[in-house]
């Protein structure tokens, strides 16, 4: 396992534009999403331990903040040849396994993951309703025992990009987690 932290990218850069598939049979880009206040871009697989390790809790943020004009959206681009368990098939298992309520998503190509310069497991990008790049951070301060947790920084980037607000660029801690497993 590679760890890597998710590279620093400028705040307010636009969001790249995909149309990739779900695990429930449908395909969705970001104008499918067009009407949600914030759109967070979530670059996740099955099998990294970072995201076995938070999946609960982006599952826990997508109910939270669902009513308030979130939408969270898995892309999962690993390589599933030499990883099976990141497989189109293994993904519509998982999401039944786990109860994941948002789009899961295969860039099988890995062109999305590489346009987003995405490194890691997870590397969550967080848009406005302009769609701008607003929060590039992690999901809060302790992945592995999120009752230790002291800052749910995700959540707080929600809430002030919600009201409109910005989020400084110190405050944005790098995620951390296994690498993209690159073809």
């Amino acid at each position: 396992m590679v760890l890597l932290e998710s590279l620093v990218l400028p705040m307010g850069s636009d969001i790249i534009p995909f149309k990739l598939p779900a695990t429930d049979g449908n395909s969705y880009g970001p104008e499918d999403f067009a009407d949600k206040k914030a759109l967070v871009v979530i670059f996740m697989c099955n099998h990294c331990p970072y995201i076995k390790a938070t999946i609960d809790r982006m599952i826990q943020l997508q109910a939270e903040f669902a009513d308030k004009g979130v939408q969270l959206v898995g892309i999962n681009a690993n390589d599933s040849e030499n990883y099976p368990e990141d497989s189109f098939e293994a993904m519509q298992a998982w999401v039944e396994e786990k109860g994941i309520n948002f789009p899961y998503l295969h860039d099988e190509s890995q062109e999305i993951a590489r346009a987003y310069q995405a490194q890691c497991t997870p590397d969550i990008f967080v848009f406005n309703a302009e769609r701008k790049l607003a929060y590039h951070g992690r999901i809060d301060d302790n992945w592995q025992e999120p009752e230790k947790a002291t800052k749910r920084e995700l959540a707080e980037a929600l809430d002030v990009v919600l009201e409109g607000g910005t989020i400084p660029e110190d405050q944005q801690k790098p995620t951390i987690g296994c690498s993209i497993k690159w073809k």
